[in-house]
């Protein structure tokens, strides 16, 4: 986890993506999960594959100075060594020291071939060149710095051991020269020794016989220069029963996995200040160790020089109750004093800590996913809702709270349904009319989006429209009047499954007041009521194939509003009478383009400008249907362009603002996109002033009313 946190940080993401992909390891870490440390090495082999760090070891001489021994894979860098180690030296021990290369050779490891310098480390003396030259060798300096520390005893120390030992005559000094080496440790006590180290005490003879020694050190090994064991701890002996022999070699029954080196003392002692790692081999192995995993030994080798042997102080690499199981072992069997006790049973305590953070981990991990998926079901059931119900009357039904009926005194209402449906029915399958119902659908849906209209409804092929409902709009007729016009200009792109040819639709329009509620439980709907509903039906069944018949309530409403409307005349309308009607033809001042909310090419530049409407989502069709689906789905990946209307005065100052600008654009020699009006009309430069704010459009004063009959 650290060292992807830290890839991530100094190299991006991207780096460790191709690093783990080499790495052949998983993405997947968690900050209380153990792993392995052969995938930290995996991944640290595949990030510094052409670099291996050096080695080094330091034998310490008798005279104070040191043999360092540098091993590394890479020639011709040993220069480096004595810049490196001489600051290191100069800034944490603030002392300056002299390198120079001893011995050069090359010795077969088993990683390779690797180069191996020896340098002699010596420290520059301290005194400066004048003094330096007056001491000829270390042991003058040494016995002349004796003398001077004997020559500093105050008079305060000397009086305070002459109180101590009474006044014994009148000599300046009556303490025996035998304790003059006692009292300069006396008074030199605490005030360190500046060019003495600690000298250890050894006994004549070593007070511990052979069984106390291996009973209280159970895990340690004594062998010679030929691997040979002449020495054995017993739970060793117990554990690996070959060692009971002596005189048999350590290599036999042991393999070194740290450091990488040949089992030789020599590459031992090379490497004498390294701790060093002993497994069990399997092959010499009792048959109950057959199936459990090889024991591991760590410690370190002390070199016995009077007995020419090797020493190796060891306990079990184990950091857990689980390992010790595995292997069959007992906290018994490792020393009181071993560590490796505190440690396991630490570790113990510390894995079922990380046990219980790794499960929150993983249940928040879960959590996060399940949160992720709920998110997104509740977004798709909200989209569901929506398309049910208006989305304020939504929400208040998800809140717990009763949505009551409204009066809205003026909207307009549409009906519309396929001519010929009943025919069609009956020469196809039915498989067909869902797929014509379904693409004719989703071209209607996605013009309630572009002029936001509210779909109350479909029964069959009967598709109504509301506008001005639930929210209220001054300009509802018009929204409604150019979804109608859009629906007829839509239609002719659905295919009649019996004819082949494009089908044709009636539309009918009214405007007057209704009364809206929700009704039912299990599955509201949002219905609507009032004899306008009724009108608006009436208008769609006595209309005619491809045309949008209007009531006279409805014409009122968009006479005025650029629009090409023809009379119709006085019909008979079942339940209503005689009734005067209209047809309208076309907007004379929106676009095709407008109208479908398709984007508009700006003419200047030659790119589409796009204004996307990102509550609009159209459905698509399976493509194994029909192949004519195929062109419906691309024709739906279209962005959808909301019309603009103007419908309070906030838009109607913004309009007039953006009309002007046009305006000087025009002066200047510059063009204005038509969409920056606020309006229907792109191209309209004849209504100059402001228009009224509870209108919504208004018809320019040299327009009069066209009332064709035909």
């Amino acid at each position: 986890m650290c060292l992807k946190s830290l890839v991530v940080e100094k190299y991006g993401e991207e780096t460790w993506e191709k690093l783990r992909l080499q790495a052949g390891v998983q993405d997947s870490f968690l900050t209380f999960e153990v792993y392995k440390d052969e995938i930290t090495m995996q991944l640290v082999d595949k990030a510094c594959k052409e670099m291996n760090a050096p080695s080094f070891r330091v034998e310490k001489n008798e005279d104070g100075s040191m043999h360092l021994h540098y091993y590394s894979d890479r020639r011709g860098l040993c220069h480096i060594v004595p810049g490196i180690i001489g600051a290191a030296a100069l800034d944490f021990f603030n002392i300056e020291i002299s390198m120079k290369i001893v011995n050069q050779t090359e010795e077969e490891e088993r990683t390779g071939k690797k180069e191996h310098i020896v340098f002699l480390v010596t420290q520059n003396p301290l005194f400066p060149r004048k003094e330096r030259n007056e001491f000829s060798s270390s042991s003058q300096c040494l016995v002349d710095s004796e003398k001077q520390i004997e020559n500093q005893l105050n008079n305060e120390d000397l009086e305070k051991v002459k109180n101590a030992n009474g006044d014994r005559g009148n000599s300046v000094c009556p303490v025996k020269k035998s304790h003059w080496k006692t009292l300069r440790g006396i008074i030199t006590l605490g005030k360190g020794k500046l060019l003495r180290g600690f000298d250890p005490v050894y006994p004549k003879s070593l007070w511990i016989d052979t069984k106390t020694f291996c009973n209280g050190l159970p895990f340690h090994m004594v062998f010679d220069k030929e691997l040979k064991v002449k020495q054995a701890g017993v739970s060793i002996q117990k554990i690996v029963p070959g060692l009971q022999t002596m005189g048999i070699c350590l290599d036999q029954y042991f393999r070194i996995v740290h450091p990488e080196v040949p089992f030789t003392i020599s590459s031992i002692q090379k490497f004498i200040n390294s701790q060093f790692v002993f497994q069990t081999r399997r092959e010499m192995m009792p048959e109950s160790w057959k199936e459990r995993p090889m024991l591991e030994l760590r410690g370190q080798m002390m070199w016995m020089e009077s007995l020419q042997c090797m020493l190796y102080l060891c306990s079990p690499l184990l950091r857990s109750l689980h390992e010790l199981e595995e292997r069959q072992m007992h906290i018994a069997d490792i020393a009181p004093h071993d560590v490796t006790r505190d440690l396991i049973l630490l570790n113990q305590q510390r894995l079922a800590e990380m046990e219980l953070s790794s499960q929150l981990e993983r249940k928040k991990e879960e959590l996060r996913i399940l949160s992720k998926h709920l998110e997104e079901e509740k977004k798709k059931t909200e989209a569901l809702l929506y398309a049910m119900l208006p989305q304020h009357v939504a929400n208040q039904l998800k809140e717990g709270k009763r949505v009551e009926a409204g009066e809205f005194k003026e909207c307009t209402i549409l009906f519309s349904d396929v001519v010929t449906f009943t025919n069609i029915c009956a020469q196809c399958e039915p498989i067909q009319i869902v797929l014509m119902l379904n693409s004719m659908y989703l071209r209607f849906d996605r013009l309630t989006t572009v002029h936001d209209v509210y779909k109350v409804e479909t029964i069959g092929d009967a598709y109504m429209v509301v506008g001005g409902v639930p929210v209220p709009v001054p300009t509802h007729a018009e929204r409604v009047a150019n979804f109608a016009l859009g629906m007829i200009m839509a239609a002719k792109g659905v295919q009649n499954p019996v004819s082949g040819n494009p089908i044709q639709i009636r539309v009918g329009i009214h405007t007057g007041p209704v009364l809206a509620g929700v009704v039912g439980e299990k599955m509201p709907r949002y219905c609507l009521f009032g004899d306008t509903v009724n009108i608006a039906s009436r208008m769609e069944s006595h209309g005619v194939p491809s045309k949008i018949h209007l009531s006279s309530s409805a014409y009122q409403c968009l006479k005025y509003k650029n629009f090409e409307i023809t009379e119709r005349g006085e019909i008979e309308v079942k339940g209503k009478g005689k009734m005067h009607t209209y047809f309208l033809i076309r907007n004379k001042s929106a676009t095709e383009n407008e109208i479908m909310g398709r984007p508009m090419k700006d003419f200047d530049s030659g790119h589409e400008s796009v204004q996307s409407f990102p509550e609009c989502k159209t459905e698509t069709i399976p493509s194994s249907h029909q192949p004519a689906t195929q062109t419906q789905q691309k024709k739906d990946q279209t962005p959808t362009i909301a019309m603009k209307y103007v419908d309070g005065p906030t838009d109607a100052q913004n309009s007039l603002k953006r009309r002007n600008q046009m305006k000087a654009g025009d002066l200047t020699g510059k063009t204005c996109d038509s969409k920056s009006d606020g309006s229907l009309h792109g191209n309209q430069h004849a209504d100059d002033g402001p228009r009224p704010p509870n209108q919504g459009r208004v018809k320019p004063a040299a327009e009069e009313p066209q009332n064709r009959n035909q």
